[in-house]
């Protein structure tokens, strides 16, 4: 057993040091390739046209300029992407045909300098024949609407009813049945750093090396080989040190790492593209904008006995992997943290003149809950229970963990009953309500909002295989897919330094601190004494298709791999000590950073003792031992299974749990939500760095409380994209965030991982829309409304405000 002595403390961040003085090595920081052109990006105009044709003769001129790509070339010279449906989707890194979203790249110029390539875009014509416009979902699947994707036939890109259960005698046997229609805006993550992409193609050697700001999944390395025509051996993908953020958007920046490669392998140079800030809120990427109808069937006493769920997701102009995630991702723990048996599932994913989708922090599970805890408080309100009440009687208790839930989901560990309680004791819930009556009395529109999520956490490859149908998949020639793998290795250097070799592609989590203190722990050192390098390079690294940092994988899988690498590496040094004292291993042991004596005197042997002996004298190592002193883990989860024969899978790998209450006011005359109180509860496991995991939870709750107050990518009734600047597209500010977060753990180690410590990243993320869309429907509960649309901007709220009491 390791001696703990750095887990579970708030290290300061090493990382910080680096990147408060300018230090940080990002994508438009790295040292210049030679010879370097730079691409600007000529992008559709409209949301819905053909493309006649290009004249690129003014362009291709202008001074400077190397050359361009256009969609012909793309078309000619790649194949479209993979994509995880069977509908006849062609999806490249350009369009191609026709153009489907206002943003959709048309042309790459690539010229001398970056100012140059952008004069030069300006002067790109391209005939476009415009044509019908569809932009919501509901609409998007009536026989009268323009069809996207031809081949298709309609705008439906994938459907799939699941069937858990006997959903249909529950309904039947119900005392209650509740119905709701909901709607999730489309939002994105909007991080400091944009999208990057440097690409050089060596013809002699036939290697294409991209350097990006990529965060994973590694599945889209060979994915993009292959659009590429190469063999992946021939494909490097380097990642920098540091990357400004993600939250999941920079998983969707493969496309333009195929067409900036593309550009490089046609136009014979190195070619480099910093996306701008309207780009990127025009262009990049978002979770998708959901309409939902739920309906929940109960017994008299608040007992759920089961749920239907009706979602339509809109992707916009093409699905693209992981798409459908967005559907599908929550599979396993679609029932959150109740034990009701029976459901039924209506997911459809469908295309419109939108920009495209993918992972965004809390990837479909603030969706998920935002329509759950909606119905849970309907409930309670439906049957006279407090919306504390009706939640802890459908809850999962302790004694029945680990837990397989009907869809698959295997819940490893938890203890919800006590995180709700910490959450209700911590915010002071009955003196809340004392001060809601006396609000209410006065007039105030006072609200308490609740709201609870099972947390996933290290997501399970195999999940998307959810969208295909079972015949679909039980073809030979399909291939099953499964698992959730990461890597590490660690070394001891011959001063017995210690240096941990990761390919995790942090975005700002602090991994380096996380790792230097897990090998502290395990090796008896200090975390000073470790030097962390976490860089991503497919020609270097130990990695596999489900590589990266998203998910909240980090948190569960890639600490597992450091503790596995520390303690092989370990066991070696008991082993090699025990031979040079001439004693059974079992003798002897690793404690306060060295291998000595189980019982009794003798001498013993430090880290940079043995370090020496190994390194300079080889020959005093024990027969059959491998030279040097070095170890690599690969960690993989055996719960990671491919979708069964009834759809079940267990979806992510761990899953933590959160609780939260809410306390708003909502301004009578401005209808602005002020946030009093906020609570939030986590069980995550294993707490590595209280610090640092408080600062995601921060990060998750405003990025969850921008969805749901402010957050909206919108478009006019014609495709036109209305909100491509900060002006427009309002982020939440310090001045918007809650006064203060209370944050507080219950901790159940998850059996699964060394460490015991599930992943945190996501968060609050997933349930900040439910929780305040609770509290504001409990302050507006006088006027008979409740919250069933986001974002709840100050005017989406006046303007309910005042229909409400016109009627």
């Amino acid at each position: 057993m390791s001696e703990t002595r750095w887990i579970g403390k708030s290290v300061k961040r090493v990382e910080d040091a680096r990147l408060l003085t300018g230090r940080g090595t990002y994508i438009d920081d790295h040292p210049p390739v030679a010879n370097a052109c730079h691409a600007a990006i000529v992008r559709s105009p409209l949301p819905h046209a053909v493309i006649r044709g290009y004249d690129l003769s003014a362009a291709l001129a202008l001074d400077g300029v190397v050359g361009a790509i256009t969609g012909e070339d793309v078309a000619r010279h790649t194949k479209p992407f993979s994509v995880g449906v069977t509908a006849p989707i062609h999806y490249y890194c350009a369009a191609t045909d026709r153009v489907r979203f206002v943003g959709e790249p048309v042309v790459v110029v690539v010229a001398k300098n970056r100012y140059v390539a952008e004069d030069a875009a300006e002067l790109v014509q391209v005939d476009y024949d415009p044509l019908p416009v569809v932009l919501d979902p509901e609409r998007a699947l009536d026989s009268t609407a323009p069809v996207l994707h031809q081949a298709v036939g309609s705008n439906l890109a994938g459907n799939r009813r699941l069937v858990y259960g006997e959903p249909e005698r529950a309904f039947r046997e119900a005392d209650v049945v509740l119905s709701e229609r909901f709607s999730f805006p489309k939002y994105g993550s909007t991080p400091i750093e944009t999208y990057g992409v440097i690409a050089r193609w060596d013809p002699l050697d036939g290697v294409c090396t991209v350097w990006s700001n990529f965060m994973g999944p590694f599945i889209m390395h060979p994915l993009t080989a292959r659009v590429l025509g190469l063999a992946e051996n021939k494909l490097r993908f380097i990642v920098p040190t540091d990357i400004g953020g993600s939250f999941g958007i920079k998983s969707s920046i493969y496309p333009y790492i195929a067409l900036m490669a593309l550009a490089a392998m046609r136009l014979g140079v190195p070619v480099k593209w910093i996306e701008d800030r309207r780009e990127h809120l025009l262009a990049s990427s978002s979770g998708t904008d959901r309409v939902a109808y739920r309906e929940v069937a109960a017994c008299r006493d608040g007992t759920i006995l089961g749920m239907r769920f009706k979602w339509l997701d809109n992707v916009g102009g093409y699905i693209r992997s992981p798409e459908p995630g967005c559907s599908f991702r929550p599979t396993g723990n679609f029932v959150g943290p109740y034990r009701f048996q029976h459901l039924e599932v209506d997911a459809s994913v469908v295309m419109t003149n939108k920009s495209l989708t993918g992972p965004n922090r809390g990837y479909a599970c603030g969706h998920l809950y935002f329509e759950t805890e909606g119905m849970m408080d309907r409930l309670a309100e439906k049957l006279g229970l407090d919306p504390v009440e009706v939640r802890r009687r459908n809850l999962l208790r302790p004694e029945q963990f680990p837990y397989r839930t009907p869809t698959g989901g295997y819940y490893d560990s938890g203890d919800y009953p006590a995180a709700l309680d910490k959450a209700v004791h911590i915010a002071r819930y009955d003196e809340l309500r004392r001060e809601q009556a006396k609000a209410r009395a006065e007039g105030r529109w006072f609200g308490i909002g609740v709201a609870l999520a099972v947390d996933p956490s290290v997501s399970n490859m195999g999940y998307v295989a959810t969208a295909l149908d079972p015949q679909f998949r039980a073809k030979p020639e399909y291939l099953p897919k499964s698992g959730a793998v990461d890597a590490a290795t660690i070394k001891v250097d011959p001063l017995g330094r210690v240096t941990a070799i990761l390919g995790t592609t942090p975005q700002g989590q602090g991994h380096q601190t996380v790792v230097a203190q897990i090998v502290a722990d395990e090796l008896g050192l200090t975390p000073d004494d470790v030097t962390v390098v976490d860089e991503m390079d497919t020609f270097t690294r130990v990695w596999s298709i489900s590589s990266g940092t998203y998910s909240s994988r980090f948190g569960s899988v890639g600490t597992s791999a450091v503790a596995l690498a520390a303690r092989k590496l370990r066991a070696k040094l008991v082993d090699y000590a025990a031979h040079l004292m001439a004693r059974p291993a079992a003798e002897v042991e690793f404690r306060d950073g060295a291998v000595r004596p189980r019982r009794g005197t003798g001498p013993s042997y430090s880290v940079k003792d043995l370090a020496g002996r190994a390194h300079w004298n080889t020959e005093s190592l024990p027969e059959g031992m491998e030279p040097g002193l070095q170890a690599t883990a690969v960690f993989g989860f055996t719960v990671a299974k491919a979708v069964d024969a009834e759809d079940r899978v267990n979806s992510s790998n761990t899953y933590g749990f959160i609780a939260e209450v809410m306390a708003v006011e909502v301004d009578r005359q401005t209808a602005a939500v002020t946030i009093l109180k906020y609570v939030s509860v986590h069980d995550a496991g294993t707490i590595i760095n209280p610090m640092i995991a408080e600062g995601q939870i921060y990060g998750g709750a405003l990025h969850g409380l921008g969805g749901a107050l402010y957050e909206e990518l919108k478009y006019d009734d014609d495709g036109q994209f209305l909100t491509g600047t900060f002006m427009d597209y309002l982020v939440p500010t310090a001045t918007e965030a809650p006064r203060e977060i209370e944050i507080a753990h219950v901790v159940s180690p998850s059996p699964l991982t060394p460490l015991g410590s599930k992943g945190l990243g996501e968060s609050s993320s997933m349930t900040v829309p439910a929780v305040i869309a609770n509290a504001v429907s409990d302050a507006l509960a006088p006027l008979g409304l409740r919250i069933t649309e986001l974002p709840m901007t100050p005017s989406n709220l006046w303007h309910l405000i005042r229909d409400a009491r016109e009627t």
